[in-house]
């Protein structure tokens, strides 16, 4: 009985705390929104993106690990610009491939064969 007794006090003060405080506190307001965090160093827009851009690359930490929008744009600006380097890569080799192709072609054309020699 002295336990039970205890416990309805005890919870008489809590209520009685939790209403003071929420009477009392109603002076100063809401807190202001903050503003949300933004990626530091963000990809240049102006330049391809070079590796020390990415190394420096940070997300900044919300609730519940980052921004997905954030991590989805830099990734997408990722994706887009090493395809268009392979595909830039892939031009140049293929030029490379026909223009030593053509230089061999002709080197061949050139030398004299075994009848023009006598």
């Amino acid at each position: 009985m002295v336990m039970f007794l205890f416990l309805v006090i005890a919870l008489a003060v809590v209520v009685a705390a939790v209403t003071l405080a929420v009477v009392s506190g109603g002076d100063s307001g809401p807190l202001p929104e903050a503003a949300p965090e933004r990626v530091r160093d963000a990809l240049p827009q102006d330049r391809p993106v070079a590796r020390g851009d990415v190394e420096r690359l940070r997300f900044p930490l919300v609730a519940r690990g980052y921004r997905m929008a954030e991590v989805d744009d830099a990734l997408g600006r990722l994706g887009a610009e090493l395809a268009e380097r392979d595909a830039r890569i892939a031009d140049l080799e293929s030029a490379l491939a026909g223009a030593r192709s053509a230089a061999h072609q002709h080197v061949a054309m050139d030398k004299p064969t075994g009848e023009e020699h006598r």
